[in-house]
């Protein structure tokens, strides 16, 4: 089979960087869709933006290079799409709660067909050519999340769940989809199929169990369900529950509990850290008792002690100081709004939601950032009583670096499209 990608020229806010660029579930995401497409197509063909489909008669899948997709739902789709026999694309209605949920607010990649909202992904059987028909595939959603929290955090839409999709497919638009791939579409649905199976599959059931009285632990955490690299060093006091994996090289410090985590290679954990249903990426450092809660933080970052980020989208080569919060819930019971993909504030859908920091960013000590805040890659923050609270979204203009003396010690990395990263300030 045939694999053409179509480029997505736009860059994603605050990170100044192209969706195929950014790394889901500690993997860039155009190597996450290389791999789930490797046992069905022999080569590939990448499109730039506008260029028109090739004419040929070879079986082929095209899509969009910012869609994050799993290979469940990519199995369902071919299977499902070859049963039909012609050309189909992928299609969503709003019958189904993890997109109603999760992938359709802020988003502006899905095209609205009658009562589908079409996403960027077709099989053609024969080549493109043929007119191609909706193809809705099962998600196959649970609800998942916390149902006892107090009924004011969660105002309109009742218990504070998730609608959990065990295929996923997302379009990348904004930062709040990094958070919805990594851990709605990400960890918790790796921990729906875990359960799924346990269930369903007696003789998988009996292996954990067995495996977990072998090596004398919980069944949580056991091998079977906590996968641990090579050269790793754990505290015996750390407690890690699965499922969860660690990669090689990793330092685990006395006191650390780790619950659903992807945890990727030359991490290091330090005393009294809490990491939950949380991605850290490789070469990421957290000091002594920071806490990191359903939020991905990218590789070479690192957040000091004392620091506690919830529900956040951190990128890659970032310095948070100590002490630092990241509030996830507005106090007055007002919608949290975001930037959608067209770059206007839009209704997240979320009634409580975490900040996002851009690339090679530098934050000072004790700063508190208000919900769904946004920090532009390459923003220096100093603490000073002027800029202790973030209150609003904080562009490469307002960085407290321009006009210092060692200003050109911080270059940027991450220009926007158009602006050069030698540019002077």
């Amino acid at each position: 089979m045939l694999k053409i990608i179509l480029q997505d020229p736009r860059y994603l806010t605050p990170f100044n960087e192209r969706a195929r660029d950014i790394r889901i579930m500690n993997k860039p995401l155009w190597l996450s869709q290389r791999d789930v497409l490797m046992p069905y197509t022999h080569r590939e063909l990448e499109l730039p933006f506008g260029a028109s489909l090739p004419q040929t008669n070879e079986e082929c899948i095209v899509y969009r290079d910012n869609l994050f997709f799993d290979a469940f739902y990519i199995q369902a789709f071919i299977e499902k799409a070859k049963e039909v026999g012609g050309a189909c694309r992928a299609a969503f209605t709003t019958d189904d709660p993890s997109f109603r949920e999760h992938a359709l607010p802020l988003s502006v990649s899905y095209t609205p067909e009658g009562e589908y909202y079409l996403a960027d992904l077709w099989y053609y059987p024969n080549g493109p050519g043929e007119p191609a028909k909706a193809l809705c595939v099962d998600t196959l959603p649970i609800e998942a999340g916390y149902y006892h929290v107090p009924t004011y955090m969660a105002y309109e839409q009742g218990d504070l769940t998730f609608q959990v999709p065990r295929r996923s497919l997302l379009a990348l638009d904004t930062w709040v989809h990094i958070f919805i791939a990594d851990v709605v579409y990400g960890l918790f649905a790796r921990g729906a199929r875990f359960e799924h199976r346990l269930d369903n599959n007696l003789f998988f059931k009996l292996s954990v169990l067995a495996r977990a009285m072998y090596e004398g632990k919980q069944v949580l955490d056991c091998s079977k369900v906590v996968q641990i690299g090579k050269n790793c060093t754990i505290d015996p006091s750390a407690v890690i529950h699965g499922p969860t994996s660690i990669g090689d090289n990793v330092t685990i410090g006395a006191g650390v509990a780790i619950e659903n985590c992807v945890i990727g290679d030359n991490v290091n954990v330090g005393q009294g850290c809490q990491l939950m249903l949380s991605v850290v990426g490789d070469g990421a450092f957290l000091p002594f008792r920071a806490a990191l809660f359903m939020t991905t933080f990218m590789d070479n970052s690192m957040v000091a002690q004392n620091t506690c980020l919830q529900m956040c989208v951190v990128g890659r080569n970032t310095f948070i100081g100590a002490g630092s919060t990241f509030t996830d819930y507005n106090l007055l019971p007002s919608p949290i709004r975001a930037m959608d993909g067209h770059g206007k504030l839009g209704h997240a859908n979320r009634p409580v939601l975490g900040g996002c920091v851009g690339h090679n960013c530098r934050l000072g000590a004790g700063m508190i950032v208000f919900p769904a805040r946004t920090i532009e890659s390459d923003v220096v923050v100093f603490a000073s009583k002027e800029r202790r609270v973030i209150d609003k979204d904080l562009h490469f203009e307002d960085s407290d670096h321009h006009g210092l003396k060692f200003s050109k010690l911080h270059p940027r990395l991450y220009p926007r499209p158009g602006e050069a990263s030698e540019e002077s300030w």
